[in-house]
């Protein structure tokens, strides 16, 4: 017979054990209820233990960046009658960013990237008797840089025009170039079509080369033509022409980017460059191209085209997009040992010579 204190140990080890198994049912609860309440079927177990897919880690509000892929769309623009000129016709092509990757040729159709819009406009004017297109590959090079490029023929002085290429109409092309931005804008402003939304109305710049050069010269500095919307301009080998009626430089021109072939020796010889640029005021500069000729440095592919492409973009990205490490960047990449050199100074050593219509 056990004495009482050992039944009493008994008892205690009971009570140890049945503690012991309540204390483990109760843990087992626990879990039971945890997962429960985090079970994969719970909105907020989703949300905050699976890893977000790559559709929902990519904001759509966060616009893409240039280099664009680039698209393209063909149109004439019709110049309604004015001045005692009959009405023009100006076949136009359009170039301007979409989705996709950069490179390789143009889409011809199709719907530009919206994400990243409105687009600085950029139009530019071919040289006498050249096809725009001759100058596809800078005027592609721009749009994948963020902007909005057109490129009209003018009637008259671009190839197979009607009745043969007349080069003194080229008087008239100031005013097609402003008729082209005034449509452009227009469309730009419509509710719907290619180019709905697409350009930005306050940040505009004029491109030529040769006589195109010509036109965009006294689009922005010959109280002629001048039209105050455009922001910026780049003269590739041109001058100021004397068939303008009007004075150069009267008002302080827009911002100013001078291109010359040191090699193009009659058709705009340096001396022509060099007295605009200083006329001109600042800002402004002037990119050297060593050895090369009137269109060398513009229509062939090549280093001398790579340089042009690159500063005529940084360019704009100063002066249409405001950005200030554009600016230096243009002076690198105008300054290639051999090949160009560009400066901002505001007076160029005269150049001995005469410059043929100017």
């Amino acid at each position: 017979m056990s004495s009482p204190r050992h039944g009493r140990r008994v008892n205690v080890r009971r009570r140890q054990r049945v503690v012991a198994v309540l204390v483990a049912l109760l843990v087992v609860l626990t879990v039971l209820a945890v997962k429960q309440h985090f079970s994969p079927s719970t909105p907020t177990s989703t949300a905050t233990s699976t890893p977000p897919s790559s559709s929902s880690s990519t904001s759509t509000t966060v616009p893409p960046h240039a280099p664009y892929a680039v698209g393209s769309i063909t149109f004439n623009i019709n110049e309604p009658a004015a001045n005692g000129l009959a009405a023009r016709t100006l076949p136009t092509t359009v170039r301007y960013p979409i989705a996709g990757s950069p490179g390789g040729v143009d889409i011809v159709g199709a719907p530009p990237l919206r994400e990243a819009k409105p687009y600085p406009l950029v139009v530019f004017s071919q040289g006498f008797d050249i096809s725009p297109e001759a100058y596809a590959r800078l005027l592609t090079s721009w749009a994948a840089a963020g902007y909005v490029v057109a490129d009209p023929a003018y009637p008259f002085t671009s190839p197979n025009a009607p009745g043969g290429v007349v080069r003194t109409d080229i008087v008239h092309h100031p005013a097609d170039l402003s008729y082209v931005i005034t449509s452009l804008l227009a469309d730009s402003t419509a509710a719907s079509g290619t180019l709905s939304g697409l350009i930005d109305a306050n940040e505009i710049g004029v491109i030529g080369q040769s006589d195109g050069g010509d036109v965009a010269l006294a689009a922005v500095a010959n109280s002629c033509c001048r039209d105050p919307r455009v922001k910026a301009a780049i003269i590739l080998s041109g001058a100021e022409l004397s068939w303008f009626h009007g004075s150069y430089f009267t008002t302080p021109n827009t911002p100013l980017l001078v291109v010359q072939g040191t090699n193009d020796l009659t058709m705009n010889p340096v001396t022509c460059s060099v007295q605009l640029y200083n006329e001109a005021t600042q800002p402004k500069y002037y990119l050297s191209m060593i050895g090369q000729t009137h269109l060398s440095a513009y229509v062939p592919p090549g280093p001398a085209q790579n340089v042009v492409t690159q500063v005529s973009i940084d360019f704009l990205n100063a002066y249409l997009r405001h950005s200030t490490s554009a600016l230096a960047a243009l002076h690198v990449a105008g300054n290639v040992a051999g090949l160009s050199t560009i400066t901002s100074q505001t007076t160029l050593a005269p150049v001995a010579g005469t410059c043929p219509d100017g």
